[in-house]
């Protein structure tokens, strides 16, 4: 008979991966309601056509995407921005600003498989729509820097490595790229990190560079960059017309804004200034940022920035944002390799064993009246030796005990054995309930 396997790039949870994966979605939850975020959720099966209006039509070939049997052209969700933007525009006038939405999902893309990427993923999502100014940046920067920490990453173990797109469109524009120049420049120097420097000036002069080496050297040294002054001094020395000097001085003070509320938020010791960070996607337009391990291969954890065009772009009403996206495969693989997993403990509350068929009935009227008390009670489906049962008493963690013997029935009464203690208590049996809440809440 044939073995049936997972799909590619898909998993199975089992009990122990699932309580896991909750585990990282319950510290997300709480991070982000603590920073006053809403959870919401959409479908994950959105319009084919949603995401081409926001990525292009080249990223069908990353999707899940086929004919339903109405005729749409439909896809598995890749992410959740086009699905949240979708949805504030539904509802733009009615929803009070700013907007702080979170949500945790399922995503899919179709792309080839390789450590730390699936082609089933979850994602944390969090993004402040409505806001025009750096408090919202500082903001999600916030969130994500608390996520991490939370998750129990140390400060040493990851960095938020912070951009501008709009700084590096206006520098672009000063080396003569204009339009859909800009744009493809722009895309070459996100893929410069990972490119041999050849290929990089090849790419440049297929762009139209009038001189691809000098164009080439210019953006490596722009990318060095350390801080804002260091940009403001570079910047002094080029000779650029004063439209230029006017809209690059304009994001340096943008700048000197966001690194004043971070530094305000006990946030500088995370971020820090790095103009290699360009993000791939054309929607963003200022800030950007990518959380990376800093141990390890060096993975990226996170990204996100602004996307003011976005909501507009897609047939809504204008209207600032910013956000981030975290997955929980590249989280769960750091979390191994530093060995800070949690040890996660699925115990019961309470373990009821008995003899014969009385036990057995009394001990599960009392399972299902705990229960009902918000307790986990468990007992064995098919009676077995007492010996057998404590042993399985102990396997399930269970703080307590209780016994259903001939003898305790007989006189209508159960024992309660606190099982760390082994101390052991006769509670009537018509007061069982309220005494075993008592001794459970005592611990």
């Amino acid at each position: 008979m044939a073995t049936h396997k997972t799909l590619p790039g898909f998993r199975d949870f089992y009990p122990e991966d699932c309580s896991l994966r909750n585990h990282l979605f319950s510290v997300w939850r709480q991070c982000a309601k603590r920073f006053g975020f809403q959870e919401y959720d959409g479908p994950i099966l959105e319009s084919l056509e949603l995401l081409t209006a926001k990525s292009g039509d080249e990223i069908a070939g990353q999707l899940f995407n086929f004919e339903d049997k109405g005729g749409r052209a439909v896809t598995l969700r890749p992410e959740l921005t086009p699905t949240l933007a979708r949805m504030v525009s539904a509802k733009a006038n009615a929803l009070p600003r700013p907007i702080k939405w979170y949500s945790i999902g399922e995503n899919f893309r179709y792309e080839r498989q390789q450590k730390g990427r699936l082609r089933s993923f979850y994602q944390f999502n969090a993004d402040i729509l409505g806001e025009a100014g750096p408090i919202a940046d500082a903001e999600v920067i916030g969130l994500l820097v608390e996520s991490l920490c939370s998750q129990g990453l140390q400060r040493d173990e990851f960095i938020v490595r912070l951009s501008d797109r709009n700084l590096w469109f206006y520098f672009i524009e000063s080396l003569g790229f204009t339009g859909e120049q800009a744009t493809g420049a722009l895309g070459i120097i996100d893929k410069m990190e990972r490119m041999p420097p050849e290929k990089a000036l090849a790419a440049l002069g297929e762009l139209g560079a009038p001189d691809p080496a000098k164009t080439f050297q210019a953006i490596t040294d722009f990318q060095q960059l350390p801080d804002v002054e260091a940009i403001a001094a570079f910047l002094s020395k080029m000779d650029l017309s004063e439209e230029s000097h006017d809209k690059l001085n304009g994001r340096l003070d943008a700048w000197r804004e966001l690194l004043d509320l971070l530094d305000a938020a006990g946030l500088n010791d995370f971020v820090k200034l790095d103009l290699r960070i360009v993000r791939g996607l054309a929607y963003y337009t200022g800030f950007v940022f990518e959380a990376f391990q800093t141990v390890g291969k060096g993975r990226a954890l996170a990204g996100g920035g602004r996307y003011d065009d976005l909501l507009e772009k897609l047939g809504g009403s204008a209207m600032p944002a910013v956000g981030f996206g975290m997955g929980d495969v590249t989280l769960r693989d750091l979390l191994e390799e530093v060995n800070r997993l949690p040890r996660l403990i699925d115990k019961a509350d309470i373990f009821l064993v008995y003899t014969g068929d009385a036990g057995f009935k009394a001990a599960l009227g009392d399972a299902y009246a705990l229960r009902r008390q918000g307790l986990r009670a468990e007992l064995p489906f098919r009676e077995a030796g007492m010996g057998k049962q404590f042993k399985q008493a102990a396997q399930s963690g269970a703080d307590f005990t209780l016994v259903y013997g001939p003898e305790e029935l007989a006189q209508g009464i159960v024992q309660v054995k606190h099982m760390r203690t082994g101390e052991q208590k006769a509670v009537p049996a018509a007061q069982l309930v309220g005494s075993v809440l008592a001794l459970w809440r005592e611990g």
